[in-house]
């Protein structure tokens, strides 16, 4: 996790590491993140140049509707303000879900994110690179809380905030989420993050009809008025 201070704000980059921290998608004809040296100077040539092995699911990533809904927006049809945006950082004390009780005392405006500090931050489990049977998840109840509060984008320290073992036919949350145009932001890293308000900066790539794309994700640690 990375900080830096500039004047009275605080910079956290809640990004996972590709090439090492990010855990890879596990269906099966999926390939795995790779980086591949094409050139190099140690070995004679110009420049260093290297060739990337991802999918828009690599790493730290927004999923938009139309990863799971079927004519919906993708990624290249929102406005570019619609990846910065106020959120709050929210610590889970519950090791198995996500549970609308811990976000009931929020003041949550509509388009405001929600970010998901749970064990999966705490534990490394996020960062390990390796897929885990057991991680928090986020619950049926939590994800319905968010849509009647009218989030904008719900962020998440794991793969997916589906329960484990949930077949990704089914995958009720992304169904819940990007059905009513909640964005989802995946593979955070939020050990070092102080539960609070920020501003959320996670901009994708520019991809046309993309269902997803990775982002580098920051947090600010002042908010956005409006």
């Amino acid at each position: 996790m990375m900080r830096a201070k500039k004047k009275d704000e605080t910079i956290y980059d809640i990004s996972l590491l590709l090439g090492d921290e990010q855990i890879d998608v596990p269906i099966p004809g999926v390939p795995p993140f790779s980086r591949e040296m094409i050139l190099t100077l140690e070995g004679g040539g110009v420049v260093e140049l290297s060739k990337l092995v991802v999918t828009c699911h690599s790493g730290t990533h927004i999923d938009a509707p139309s990863h799971f809904i079927a004519n919906a927006k993708s990624i290249d049809q929102y406005p570019v303000q619609d990846f910065i945006l106020p959120a709050h950082v929210v610590a889970i004390k519950d090791k198995e879900a996500v549970r609308p009780s811990e976000l009931e005392a929020l003041d949550i405006h509509p388009g405001d994110a929600l970010l998901f500090k749970t064990d999966n931050s705490l534990s490394g489990r996020c960062k390990s690179g390796v897929l885990s049977e057991t991680f928090v998840y986020v619950s049926l109840e939590a994800a319905d809380f968010c849509i009647a509060k009218k989030v904008g984008l719900v962020g998440f320290d794991y793969l997916a905030p589906e329960r484990p073992g949930e077949t990704i036919e089914a995958a009720p949350i992304h169904r819940k989420l990007l059905g009513n145009n909640i964005l989802i932001l995946e593979s955070i890293h939020l050990e070092h993050v102080p539960p609070g308000r920020y501003t959320l900066f996670c901009l994708p790539l520019k991809i046309k009809g993309g269902e997803a794309s990775p982002v580098r994700a920051i947090l600010a640690s002042h908010v956005l008025k409006g």
